[in-house]
């Protein structure tokens, strides 16, 4: 079976999209189902993980009725309040629901860079642990040594870095990014996405912008613990659905054995 193991559906008129504004002319319209479908027809892929774009609970309600609806969607990464009172008792009832995969608070957006490691934030991911779900980590560069510090807390933990942490690949960086991603693969547990790197490499990219990035993450990570993702459709900002599978395609081609990548590994990771 082959996964996409990170894409987004949204109808704006549900009014809980904080960060899609106008100015996004490419992804300012609704994305559902029906526009996925014979994208996946085309390129060969069975199934999807349906990805929160909203921190919101009735952003999940709508993730799970399209889940619901549609046999495509194998599982559904939702939102939580980490920090809510009742959040043991909202992550129990969220995992009795036979799509819920995991669950991703929108690190990337919350000002505060240690975040993460609150002490009453120790609930939820207990709570996590107890339920098998999977911790979606969207961070970016700057938040990688907390996440280490998160994963040393909780090693048992099934955490899944989103978009391989956003490397800032537009101007070049690649350390300390590399080597914090490198301590992060040390842990079994952790996985992460071959998605979102087109975006963070802007408009102009080439296969060779890439191929150092998704290298090390090969080196570190390994073919067992990378999951492919389209992160489609932001994906559209930079490209386009085909072009991004192709290159990931490429890139892999000294690989003996991708099946894990394109579907495994995600099924692994989410315990779908």
């Amino acid at each position: 079976m082959r996964i996409d193991a990170h894409q987004h559906f949204w109808q704006i008129a549900r009014g809980d999209y904080g960060w899609l504004t106008p100015e996004l002319t490419r992804l300012y319209r609704d994305f559902l189902p029906e526009d996925l479908l014979s994208i996946m027809a085309h390129n060969g892929i069975d199934g999807t993980v349906l990805v929160q774009a909203a921190p919101t609970r009735a952003e999940t309600a709508f993730m799970l009725s399209l889940a619901e609806r549609h046999a495509f969607i194998k599982g559904v990464v939702g939102w939580v309040d980490f920090e809510s009172a009742d959040v043991e008792a909202e992550i129990a009832q969220l995992a009795v629901q036979p799509k819920v995969v995991g669950l991703r608070p929108m690190i990337q957006d919350i000002p505060d860079p240690d975040w993460m490691l609150k002490p009453e934030l120790e609930r939820a991911f207990n709570a996590l642990i107890a339920t098998d779900l999977t911790f979606d980590a969207l961070t970016l560069p700057q938040h990688l040594p907390n996440l280490s510090r998160l994963l040393q807390r909780h090693p048992e933990m099934r955490v899944v870095i989103d978009h391989a942490s956003k490397p800032r690949i537009r101007s070049g960086e690649f350390d300390p990014w590399a080597q914090q991603m490198a301590g992060l693969a040390a842990n079994p547990n952790a996985y992460c996405k071959l998605s979102g790197l087109i975006t963070e490499a802007g408009d102009n990219w080439t296969l060779n912008d890439l191929k150092p990035y998704v290298d090390h993450l090969l080196d570190t990570f390994g073919p067992q613990r990378l999951i492919w993702g389209s992160d489609w459709p932001v994906c559209l900002l930079a490209g386009d659905y085909r072009r991004w599978l192709s290159t990931t395609e490429q890139l892999l081609e000294g690989v003996a054995d991708t099946s894990g990548i394109f579907g495994g590994n995600a099924l692994r990771a989410y315990r779908m």
